[in-house]
């Protein structure tokens, strides 16, 4: 529990050595805050650095480090862990309430704080992983734990809650599937000014990946609001009554070879639904 001092700490354990596991950790944490160099964090995790798990002492585990990372976005001890460890330091760890493990944590937690530098150094190693169908298990996993925020909440649609479109891009580049159109539409509609522009830009990106209109009834229920909104062309397409507009179609092409691709564009030539 790295967020709580030490005296607090002391009030909460059980014994002597899980008091001292947890202090090991709360000193690496602050350790990670204040972004001390990559090399002395390793030597410390390795080391200096244990958790409380069964009633034992355990090594401090990578995919920890690289929560405590992602938190506080240090770039080059998260380059460091990914590079040594690849896609084990993104392997969920045991959570210390319910003591289950599963979901995809790091994912969540980089969309969460919008870590855009470190979610593209994961979804890389991603790339490296040897069975493609747990990659694809991997993006598209909801959150594990019934108690946490995310719970049953996919990167993507986590992204598209919280208006995260540069995370949202990455994510479905690499391979994660464009659900959430619905909440899209949603978001963009109770949005204000200041993040409008955000969650039009989560939805222009589910849109290139999308492989064809998806069943969405409240564009028929609302259909003069919804085609204000999205223009023309692009709410016939998604009402199934008119084939992709061709500026969608050639930015799909486009987006599908990366997100900078995309992002280098001139705003004239980004999709923008409302035309």
């Amino acid at each position: 529990m790295p967020w709580l001092l030490s005296s607090q700490v002391d009030l909460l354990s059980s014994s002597p050595s899980q008091r001292q596991c947890e202090r090991t950790s709360f000193s690496f944490y602050c350790a990670v805050r204040q972004r001390l160099p990559a090399w002395l964090l390793e030597d410390m995790r390795c080391m200096e650095v244990f958790s409380w798990e069964d009633g034992a002492p355990r090594a401090f585990l990578p995919s920890e480090a690289l929560l405590y990372a992602l938190v506080h976005d240090h770039q080059d001890y998260a380059r460091f862990l990914l590079k040594e460890h690849s896609a084990s330091a993104m392997r969920p760890p045991r959570c210390s309430f319910c003591r289950s493990s599963g979901g995809a944590p790091h994912l969540a937690i980089a969309v969460r704080y919008d870590r855009v530098s470190i979610l593209g150094m994961m979804l890389a190693a991603l790339k490296d992983a040897q069975v493609q169908t747990a990659k694809q298990d991997f993006l598209d996993c909801r959150g594990g734990c019934s108690h946490v925020a995310d719970a049953g909440k996919t990167a993507v649609q986590l992204a598209v809650e919280l208006s995260r479109p540069d995370c949202l891009l990455l994510l479905l580049v690499h391979g994660a599937l464009p659900t959430g159109v619905d909440a899209a539409l949603q978001r963009l509609v109770a949005s204000g000014s200041a993040e409008r522009r955000r969650a039009q830009r989560c939805l222009d990106f589910l849109l290139l990946f999308l492989p064809g209109p998806p069943a969405l009834c409240c564009l028929q229920d609302e259909s003069h609001r919804w085609q204000h909104l999205l223009g023309n062309e692009v709410f016939r397409w998604l009402c199934g009554l008119a084939p992709p507009p061709l500026l969608l179609q050639a930015l799909r092409c486009l987006a599908r070879s990366g997100p900078d691709q995309i992002t280098a564009l001139p705003d004239f030539l980004q999709l923008h639904s409302r035309q």
